[in-house]
């Protein structure tokens, strides 16, 4: 009996040792190095970000790899695709065949519900709940409360003042209205919190994701969270306000998603889900608006010809309540700022 184990014993190892040392035949990867582990490329590509020559930082890799080619940025294996063929495939093919996938930095600071990090019939429905509050019907309540912004955004940081820093401006500007919307949050100590931590969590993306203390993604995570549970807080109070009918579902962006789920359950959007996509909504309005808009203000600064045709071509504007007047004014030193 003892033999009969020993045997069976030997008969083990012996095939988890053949397991182990045979040979698979090698994955074909594109050309390309994914650098050291975790780092990768992740610092040049950075570097050429903040130095504005990305695209030449991509040409390179182009020319000495070709069109597609593998590395590792933020610490995920990754493939750089390029060319019109390229192209085509990423647009044409559906979620079966490429899904989108964020960076784990990026879920970790955005949530794992946002809807960029979602696929298929999840993604349709967060979509679906995000654009009903984009509905023409819905705009137009809330184009007195951006006009007023406005109003209130002119009259304190350029009436008077003949040089001004348009892009710190028009970032401060777009969380005015983005707090205003989302939030139904007025200025004051409340909104003023609420920008610093964006603007954590805004650093924290484009970094290496090594949780340490006093890197950028560790304060990243920590304005995240911070984040999180004020949302969560707001959400509490809206709901409560709407179960009491003290509260509009068209009040902001939260008021909407809770009131959806109850008209259209098809989608209904958890609560989890409100706070990732909340979080999603507010870093991707906040820089590419301030910098389209601080875009073309540059060009009404520096073309004097298309800043005459719009002074030329004013209109009366129609706001709910009033007609407003709008006027660039006295013409005004410009720095952009970028």
């Amino acid at each position: 009996m003892d033999l009969t184990n020993c045997f069976i014993f030997f008969l083990l190892l012996t095939s988890l040792y053949f397991a182990l040392t045979r040979k698979t035949p090698p994955k074909k990867h594109p050309p390309g190095s994914t650098g050291f582990p975790l780092i990768g490329q992740t610092l040049s590509f950075l570097h050429a970000m903040r130095t504005n020559s990305i695209e030449q930082w991509l040409l390179q890799r182009t020319s000495k790899y070709g069109p597609v080619s593998k590395l590792s940025l933020f610490g995920t294996p990754t493939v750089f695709v390029h060319g019109q063929s390229a192209n085509k495939f990423i647009f044409t093919c559906d979620g079966n065949v490429l899904g989108n996938h964020q960076p784990p930095s990026f879920k970790r600071i955005c949530g794992e519900r946002n809807m960029t990090a979602l696929i298929g019939d999840d993604h349709k429905r967060v979509r679906g709940a995000l654009v009903s509050f984009l509905k023409p019907e819905m705009l137009k309540q809330y184009v007195g409360k951006m006009d007023e912004e406005v109003r209130n955004h002119v009259e304190m940081h350029w009436h008077g003042n003949q040089k001004v820093m348009v892009m710190p401006l028009m970032k401060t500007h777009t969380f005015n209205i983005m707090s205003s919307l989302i939030f139904g949050i007025g200025k004051g100590e409340t909104r003023n919190n609420l920008i610093e931590l964006l603007q954590h969590m805004m650093n924290g993306l484009m970094s290496l994701p090594i949780n340490l203390p006093f890197t950028r993604f560790n304060r990243s995570l920590k304005a995240s969270a911070q984040l999180r549970a004020f949302i969560k807080n707001l959400i509490s109070e809206r709901k409560a306000a709407l179960e009491q009918r003290v509260a509009d579902t068209r009040k902001d962006l939260i008021a909407c998603l809770l009131g959806i789920g109850k008209t259209e359950p098809s989608i209904r959007m958890s609560d989890e889900e409100i706070v990732d996509n909340v979080i999603g909504v507010m870093i991707a309005g906040y820089d590419t608006s301030s910098v389209l808009i601080t875009f073309l203000v540059r060009l009404l600064g520096m073309d004097r010809s298309v800043y005459d045709k719009i002074v030329q071509g004013k209109r009366m504007i129609q706001v709910p309540g009033r007609w407003a007047n709008y006027d660039f004014g006295p013409s005004t030193m410009l720095k952009s700022g970028i």
